[in-house]
This record gives C-alpha cells, structure tokens and sequence, in this order.
C-alpha cells in the first residue's frame, strides 16, 4: 500500500506540474514591477521643493486675501497629489482602489463649498430679517 502511495503522489497532474514555476515568475515579476527608477523619485523632491519654494514665495511677496490662500491652497494639493501618487505608490495602483482613497475627500470638498454657498445666504436673510426689525 504505501507503493501505490508513492505511486499516487510521484504522478503529478499536468496543471501541477510547473506550479512552482509559475509561483517563481510571479514572485520575479512581482519584484520587478515594484522597481522604480530613482530618477523618478529624484524628480519629485525636485518639484516638492519648488512647490514649497513657490509656497513661501507667496508669503515673501506679500499677496494677501483669496489669491494668498488660493496660491497656498494649490501647492499645498500639488505637493499632497505628488506625495500620494509617487511615494505612496497610487499611480500604480488599480482604478478602483484609486477612487476609493480619492473620491471621499473630493466629496467632502464639494460638500464643504456646499455648505460655504448655504451660510452665505443664511447670513444675508438673517441680515435682511433683522435690519428690517429695526
């Protein structure tokens, strides 16, 4: 009986028989597909640098009200962008895993604008109301 075992286990089945090929390609292509040139990385401290040297430039001028905070606001995204889709791997990642890291805080800006538009028109009705009082 543990003839017909050895028997048994020597004969493989022919789907079996390269597995563990197929799991040593994978692996290599795995480790492959991870690698990164470091002229990519190298780019992107660039540009984070000038984007946070843009940042301050803002501030060494001067400029003030909306444009201030319009100009910090869009480095601070771009710099957060580049930060996320580099060196947090998202660039490389699936559609669908991309959507569900990005899509709520796009949402909850939209919602936020939202909610600026409304308290604008409830101060100016309130301000109506009671002028009107008066």
């Amino acid at each position: 009986m543990t003839e017909a075992a050895v028997q048994i286990e020597g004969r493989r089945h022919p789907l079996h028989a390269h597995a563990p090929d197929a799991a040593a390609s994978a692996v290599t292509t795995h480790a492959e597909g991870q690698q990164h040139p470091i002229k990519l990385y190298l780019v992107v401290w660039g540009w984070l640098f000038v984007l946070s040297a843009c940042s301050y430039l803002v501030d060494y001028f001067g400029l003030q009200g909306y444009l201030r905070w319009s100009l910090i606001l869009l480095f601070m995204v771009l710099k957060a962008g580049l930060i996320v889709a580099v060196f947090m791997h998202m660039a490389w990642e699936r559609l669908a895993l991309t959507y569900a890291i990005l899509l709520p805080p796009v949402l909850v800006l939209v919602f936020v604008a939202i909610m600026v538009f409304e308290s604008e028109y409830t101060h100016l009705i309130r301000v109506l109301f009671f002028s009107q009082a008066a």
